[in-house]
């Protein structure tokens, strides 16, 4: 009898693993449309492994100046490239282009939900949902890990902006003070604390830049704008090549895409209330005895900045940032973060921010965070993502964790390193 019982619930595994199998053929299946006025697309391959990989975007900026086009592509992976090898290992693959360009977190936190709730009641029940983003796409990412647990089952984040936004934007502040200090803002951008709402960094910060590091003397100053705004991270040499290629996008961020933000929450953004702009003794040394900088100059760069420790957001722009998107660490399922050691953007010592916040909230066990050699921003390896992607879906499906072992040295990881935090709380 004990056989007979045992034979017939081995009949019933069979046929059930047969029947979700078949459910699960529903490809190959690619479909583009709009839900709510967010473009979207989906991809899934006949061989679906389960796994639904939904893809948050970085920043876009905004067509808001003339000869400016909108990019409203709905992207499925951080590159082209990528996607028949992604299928070709069974991952449903989907994406939205969100309803806006700019700092459209708010929208793209409720228009990837979407594609979820649209690819469950379209095409089947995925056995797991990973949220992967990149970049801007990161704080959409590291949002929705906090609220929506019952949607995304694990999240790969890469070139995070793991401090959260008021912090980021507080340093893009920073950078736009320290600029003020040593170059001299326009009057007609605004000021460091409040930039011109329409400003184009195309037509009117670029050509001023331009004039500025075709300089050779300006490299010095240039230098000291990088250390005490802290890129790419404290104690970080950044490459030969490094400089003046950093100077464009951050200060792209720092004027035209905050300005693009000061719309959105109505007011100026940034604080830097509290603030003690300051160099380490290893970065004066470098600066006086390498770049032959006067002491006096530095002292008093210094002392300028420390003087106009004074801007304070308005409450009600100030808490639009925050919404969108500060963060309380306590995320529901297992979050993977990628990061290059040097990154002129987002620098790495955001890593370190998220890891405090996460810790603190006592949720560290549901956080891994792995390191590479690239340089530049996202600039990520397609093995490296590869990797990345199959760990993230082997930690949700199993529940094993990577290891420093997941991410082998000859593939560009560097295992033990740990970053510096960020030059201001």
């Amino acid at each position: 009898m004990l056989k007979k019982l045992v034979f017939a619930a081995s009949l019933l595994l069979f046929f059930a693993a047969q029947f979700a199998n078949a459910a699960r053929q529903v490809g190959p299946i690619d479909v583009s449309g709009e839900i709510n006025g967010a473009p979207y697309r989906i991809v899934v391959p006949a061989n679906w492994n389960g796994t639904l990989l939904v893809y948050g975007h970085g920043y876009r900026d905004k067509a808001d100046h003339p000869g400016e086009v909108d990019n409203r592509n709905a992207d499925i992976a951080p590159n082209a490239a990528l996607v028949p090898i992604l299928l070709a290992q069974g991952y449903a693959l989907s994406g939205s282009a969100y309803k806006d360009n700019g700092w459209a977190v708010e929208e793209g936190v409720q228009d990837l939900k979407n594609v979820v709730t649209h690819f469950r009641g379209t095409v089947g029940q995925p056995d797991r949902t990973i949220l992967w983003a990149f970049s801007m796409g990161t704080v959409i990412g590291f949002k929705s890990m906090e609220q929506f647990g019952g949607i995304y089952d694990g999240a790969l984040c890469g070139c995070a902006v793991g401090a959260g936004a008021t912090q980021s934007w507080d340093s893009a502040g920073d950078l736009a003070l320290a600029y003020d200090t040593v170059f001299g803002m326009p009057s007609s951008w605004g000021t460091f604390g409040d930039v011109r709402d329409d400003i184009d960094a195309e037509t009117e910060v670029y050509p001023k830049l331009f004039g500025e590091v075709s300089n050779p003397a300006n490299f010095a100053k240039f230098e000291f704008i990088r250390l005490v705004v802290g890129t790419p991270g404290r104690g970080i040499t950044p490459p030969a090549n490094f400089y003046p290629n950093w100077l464009f996008t951050d200060m792209f961020f720092s004027t035209e895409a905050r300005s693009e933000l000061e719309r959105r929450a109505r007011g100026p953004i940034v604080q830097n209330l509290d603030r003690n702009y300051s160099l380490s003794l290893a970065e004066r040394i470098y600066l006086e005895t390498i770049l032959l900088v006067p002491p006096g100059d530095i002292d008093l760069w210094l002392a300028t900045m420390n003087g106009q420790t004074y801007v304070d957001a308005p409450n009600y722009s100030r808490n639009y940032v925050k919404r969108n998107a500060d963060y309380s660490g306590k995320i529901k399922n297992p979050v993977l973060t990628m990061h290059t050691i040097v990154d002129p953007l987002v620098t790495v010592s955001q890593e370190y921010e998220y890891a405090e916040t996460v810790n603190n909230a006592g949720r560290g066990g549901l956080l891994y965070q792995t390191y590479t050699n690239g340089n530049g921003h996202c600039a990520f390896s397609g093995e490296q993502l590869i990797t990345a992607v199959n760990a993230i879906n082997t930690w949700v499906k199993n529940g094993t964790k990577p290891t420093a072992a997941t991410f082998p040295a000859p593939l560009g990881f560097v295992p033990g390193f740990v970053p510096p935090p960020m030059n201001q709380p």
